[in-house]
């Protein structure tokens, strides 16, 4: 399977933040060495999703549940795909400001009811009250890093690797940290920029760690970029560290400093994004 060109930014949640009957599916699930590695998963997700949309797109894939799993200080974390919710969403949103024609084309419309439905069961009060608080553990961006993910870790988080088969860079942190800093940041752009498109982003961003349990851990995944950059490019990395400092720059009122480490982000990125059109 070739590689995905996308980052991941996860949530590993801790067993006790899910009901009762998932805790022992999921425990069975760990048990059982059913677990994916994150490496394999993207080809694994894309594989079942395919498989299980059926010919002419007529029906919602209802592939079996799986997960990312994680132990960390002793803890078991798990992951979840949510598959079949994800796929709904994405589905939704392809449709969103297309023209009709070209929106049935791509996205039958008894697939988007199918969607609709779904989507709408799995917000809805009523799932809340069985199953908890709703929650999508996995987002993914493709052909490059989104900048706000950079404000959730810090440079000494990385994890590193480019032996042959084994490449990644990868941050992992508690959630509480990951919060922490993204209501700083958030602060700091109310403050400095207002209500830009970075602010609603970063805002964004904070709103969905919140919904996960305090003794969860994220995770952004550079995932199969990493095939793109070379090991210098990888090794010399600091976007975090960037973002970082261009936050600082920006709560000291150093608008000159904050512009040059955001150009230094935007162009490092953007020569990533433009290797689509190589492709």
């Amino acid at each position: 399977m070739p590689s995905l060109f996308a980052s991941y930014l996860r949530v590993y949640e801790p067993l006790t933040a899910f009901d009762r009957e998932r805790q022992v599916f999921w425990r069975r699930y760990v048990q059982e060495g059913r677990a994916v590695a994150p490496p394999d998963g993207p080809g694994r997700q894309r594989t079942a999703v395919i498989g299980a949309l059926g010919a002419g797109w007529t029906r919602l894939p209802d592939p079996p549940d799986e997960a990312y799993v994680l132990e960390h200080d002793d803890t078991l974390l798990i992951c979840p795909w949510n598959l079949r919710v994800r796929v709904a969403e994405a589905a939704l949103s392809a449709r969103d400001g297309v023209p009709s024609v070209l929106a049935d084309a791509f996205v039958p419309p008894i697939l988007a009811g199918q969607a609709k439905a779904v989507v709408e069961d799995w917000r809805s009060g009523a799932r809340v009250l069985e199953h908890g608080m709703p929650r999508v553990h996995e987002q993914i961006a493709t052909w490059g890093v989104p900048l706000r993910w950079f404000v959730f870790i810090e440079e000494s988080e990385r994890e590193f690797s480019t032996r042959p088969g084994q490449r990644m860079l990868r941050y992992r942190t508690e959630i509480s940290k990951a919060r922490r800093r993204a209501s700083r940041g958030l602060a700091v752009l109310r403050k400095s920029v207002g209500d830009a498109p970075i602010t609603e982003a970063v805002e964004e961003g904070a709103r969905w760690l919140e919904e996960f349990h305090p003794r969860s851990v994220i995770e952004l995944d550079y995932g199969g970029l990493v095939d793109l950059l070379p090991d210098e490019t990888l090794a010399a990395d600091d976007s975090p560290a960037l973002v970082a400092s261009g936050l600082a720059a920006l709560s000291r009122g150093d608008a000159e400093s904050a512009s040059e480490a955001y150009e230094k982000l935007v162009a490092r990125w953007r020569a990533v994004q433009l290797l689509e059109r190589c492709n």
